[in-house]
């Protein structure tokens, strides 16, 4: 496991939980608003990059070894983020809280496959089991809901895509993590997804501005809360602990966004959830117990 150097203001996993805290209370909130998702995505990333534009150290710029090449990587990952927003904000329109957040499960086996061909990442059997057994709990919380509905199906569906284009994006970024400060990044690519959903929102012709007080709170909390305390976060460890790392960790969303909607929205927890997040935490757990044992022996080599 390689550890890389980081100015991160706390360990890396605490910062990873809270940013897993953070991004489990998306999936309720945009269940609670009836605003397009594609406009709720929009202003998600705008009001997200203006926040963070005067911590961005623009003065590093003309420092930056960035070639068109990586500028263009750049651009790919915001477009990813902005699709990534699309389909899946969209999947809760049709299916479960519960389904949609668990087929996130499956990224990090996107990402450590991406990793191989990518960074030549290889993982250690004990991490493979992990993530079978996560993708395992996955498949049993999803097997729910085959039969219920033509419509959930359909959501699951929109859940896998976004699922595979939030991987791209993942891999993309821990490519581009050692060239580019995090902040800037993370601005350029929150305006350059924004900027994506602005254009599906004009082409449907959703309205841009005619929304209520308590929409526009709706879309500054989805801002700060799970896109500048959960995706800004993320982008952060890129560096530090590795795309396959922070992905792993994201399973833990389904399983805090299932309880949140049993909480908040009254969403009845079936036994293949029940089933399916208790053996997705396991192999949750089990990863991370590992990772920080590995984790705390390369930082102590390295002092």
């Amino acid at each position: 496991m390689k550890v890389r150097k980081s100015s991160l203001p706390l360990h890396p996993y605490v910062l990873l939980f809270i940013a897993i805290l953070s991004v489990s209370v998306s999936s309720i909130m945009i269940k609670s608003s009836d605003t397009p998702t594609a406009i709720a995505g929009m202003y998600r990333l705008y009001i997200s990059a203006f926040i963070m534009l005067p911590f961005v150290p623009w003065k590093t710029i003309r420092y930056l070894s960035m070639n068109a090449k990586d500028w263009g990587a750049v651009f790919l990952a915001g477009l990813l983020l902005g699709l990534y927003f699309l389909f899946w904000m969209e999947s809760l329109v049709y299916t479960s809280v519960a389904s949609s957040m668990v087929i996130l499960a499956l990224q990090p086996l996107f990402v450590m496959i991406g990793s191989f061909f990518v960074f030549r990442e290889r993982a250690g059997i004990l991490s493979v089991l992990c993530l079978v057994t996560a993708l395992l709990g996955s498949v049993i919380i999803a097997w729910g809901d085959i039969g219920v509905s033509r419509e959930a199906l359909i959501g699951d569906g929109l859940s896998l895509i976004g699922t595979i284009l939030v991987s791209a994006y993942m891999l993309v970024g821990q490519k581009l993590s050692r060239k580019i400060d995090a902040n800037l990044y993370s601005v350029v690519v929150f305006f350059l997804g924004g900027s994506v959903l602005l254009a599906y929102s004009v082409l449907n012709g959703f309205s841009l501005t005619n929304y209520e007080s308590l929409d526009w709170t709706y879309f500054l909390l989805l801002a700060i809360v799970p896109t500048i305390f959960g995706q800004y976060i993320f982008n952060r460890l890129l560096k530090s602990i590795g795309a396959t790392t922070v992905s792993v960790g994201i399973i833990g969303e389904p399983v805090l966004a299932i309880m949140l909607a049993y909480l908040f929205l009254g969403e009845t927890i079936s036994v293949f959830q029940l089933v399916g997040g208790l053996i997705t935490l396991l192999g949750m757990l089990i990863y991370f117990w590992r990772q920080s044992l590995q984790y705390s022996a390369v930082k102590r080599l390295s002092h």
